[in-house]
């Protein structure tokens, strides 16, 4: 499993998950709920919480967002009014949909959006991002990404946010387990808001939270309101208590000191996996995280995806900066660590993926490295 967003969540996760919480319906918020029985509910939300606070240094945690869009929406729906104007990351150069991605999307068809992207190596273009701010004034910029395999510099993005007036959501759901362990900088400090989903690296069950930050309350001091009455009653009903339980679970973990030696270890596998398809002289943009883009061709990503898969090896296909490709055919493929890792795979291990995945690419018997893959495999079960 080598796709960016997957993981492998421990049992004691995925048993909180399968616990007596999927039962219970407890709509509202700890000491104002709607319905009785929700004395074990508010202490376990209020937990959730406090580990959440503790772990990225929020002021205030939401824990109750279904994933990672209807945060980014519960933002939206909170701060900005339809018609106004956001600033995202477009989507062909590593954005996420709900970042403002024009026309088919909630916060591209009731918001004007305007959409930054990166230069010829693949990195944002700061200085055209800027020009873009001073221009067009955007009430709401999304900080974040999907594909983008390298650092987010916080400090820059506050400063564009803060020469217009604009609020500054960092999403995270990507390297939330990185910030976690503190391999990455932690937005905290600069953005208003934080979101992020809980899986990815963070290893936890499907779910997100929204993070209100000092510097946001400091902007409106009505924040922690808005943010809470818009994710209940604005969009969700009961919230899933079993993916609550989970997620307090999954934050235990992320505090301990064999969470930060995994952390690591990402970050060290996906440098190796990119020297080792460097090496076999693939296109490759990264690595400074978990996750990798190579450029396999004109429209050939989904085609390569497809036969990676048949070898054992899954990853999906995207596109990457300036690709003449569509999103169903890109030309490149994104891979990620986080998955292997978690099963103990290492940096040489790495290499031989490496090799693998230039080697399908190349026309190779998909039949005969999968028997190398499950070998592999077999060596480093998946966690029960």
């Amino acid at each position: 499993m080598l796709i960016p967003s997957e993981n492998y969540a421990s049992k004691k996760v995925r048993d909180a998950l399968a616990s007596v919480f999927t039962n219970k319906y407890a709509e509202g918020y700890s000491g104002r709920r709607y319905y009785q029985g929700n004395e074990v509910v508010d202490k376990l939300e209020d937990y959730a919480c406090e580990l959440g606070k503790k772990i990225f240094g929020f002021e205030h945690i939401n824990v109750q967002p279904y994933s990672g869009s209807p945060a980014n929406t519960a933002v939206l729906f909170a701060l900005v009014d339809p018609g106004d104007v956001i600033c995202g990351m477009q989507l062909s150069a590593g954005g996420h949909l709900t970042h403002g991605h024009p026309k088919i999307t909630f916060s591209g068809k009731y918001f004007r959006s305007v959409q930054y992207g990166v230069d010829e190596s693949g990195r944002i273009d700061y200085d055209a991002l800027s020009e873009l701010v001073k221009t067009e004034k955007p009430k709401l910029i999304f900080a974040g990404t999907t594909a983008y395999p390298y650092k987010l510099d916080w400090e820059r993005f506050a400063s564009f946010a803060q020469s217009v007036g604009a609020w500054l959501v960092a999403d995270i759901s990507h390297i939330s387990g990185l910030v976690a362990a503190g391999i990455h900088e932690s937005p905290t400090d600069y953005a208003h808001i934080v979101t992020s989903t809980t899986h990815k690296t963070l290893r936890g069950p499907k779910g997100a939270f929204i993070g209100v930050t000092n510097n946001g309350l400091e902007k409106d001091d009505n924040l922690i309101r808005k943010i809470d009455r818009a994710v209940f009653p604005g969009l969700q009903g009961g919230p899933h208590m079993n993916a609550i339980a989970a997620m307090a679970v999954a934050f235990e973990e992320a505090l301990t000191n064999e969470f930060a030696d995994y952390a690591k270890k990402v970050v060290a596998n996906a440098l190796s996996l990119a020297e080792g398809l460097k090496e076999a002289g693939l296109k490759v943009y990264g690595t400074e995280n978990h996750l990798i883009l190579v450029e396999v061709g004109k429209e050939k990503g989904k085609g390569v995806a497809v036969k990676l898969e048949e070898a054992g090896l899954v990853v999906n296909a995207n596109t990457v900066p300036f690709d003449e490709g569509s999103p169903m055919s890109p030309s490149g493929i994104r891979i990620g660590t986080p998955a292997v890792t978690t099963r103990g795979m290492g940096r040489e291990d790495m290499k031989k993926i490496a090799g693998w995945i230039n080697a399908v690419i190349g026309d190779a018997d998909t039949a005969e490295i999968r028997k190398e893959v499950i070998s592999l495999c077999q060596k480093y079960p998946c966690p029960k």
